[in-house]
């Protein structure tokens, strides 16, 4: 993650797209990155069959994560990728369960910017000036805002006390059984 103690925000020249959320956010986002900062080389990296609306494979290059299954086809990506040269990279973060481990560790192998874009289409740079808006999408996606911070803070508390009391309850009738046989 390159340019994340920075403000300084590169030239869109090379974009890498990682869809990690449903296809229709991305599909309305990249006619609103070439209008607004005139990025027109795109490449993206999917799990997904087809190619999003939009996407141009004449400038562009689709990496699919499904031909990528093992730890040397991984690196291979990882080396593809860096040899693109991309300038920035769009992170999808939808809340959706898709790609989840993919995007966290091309976050954190490619020295690129990242832009994270929402489930509604807005982003922001993930860079120390946004800090405040990591974290707060940080504790939303884990629930940790609004009226369902008590409920989750109170289910990490309990958690071990609940797991104590079925494990002797299981000990407890495990030594019964074995007591009366």
């Amino acid at each position: 993650m390159k340019y994340f103690f920075r403000r300084h925000v590169p030239p869109f020249d090379r974009l890498v797209l990682i869809e990690s959320g449903s296809r229709h956010v991305l599909e309305n986002l990249i006619p609103r990155l070439r209008a607004n900062h005139g990025a027109s080389q795109m490449d993206l990296v999917t799990c997904y069959a087809g190619d999003p609306r939009n996407f141009d494979r004449e400038s562009g290059v689709v990496f699919r994560v499904t031909g990528y299954i093992g730890w040397a086809a991984r690196k291979r990506l990882y080396r593809e990728l860096l040899e693109r040269e991309h300038t920035i990279g769009v992170i999808l973060c939808s809340g959706e369960p898709i790609m989840t481990k993919w995007k966290w560790m091309l976050a954190a192998r490619l020295p690129i910017k990242f832009l994270i874009v929402n489930e509604n289409g807005d982003y922001f740079w993930c860079d120390r000036s946004n800090w405040r808006i990591i974290r707060h999408f940080i504790l939303f996606r884990a629930g940790l805002t609004g009226s369902g911070a008590v409920r989750t803070i109170a289910g990490i508390a309990l958690f071990p006390f609940t797991l104590a009391y079925l494990l002797v309850y299981t000990a407890f009738i495990h030594l019964k059984r074995k007591v009366h046989a």
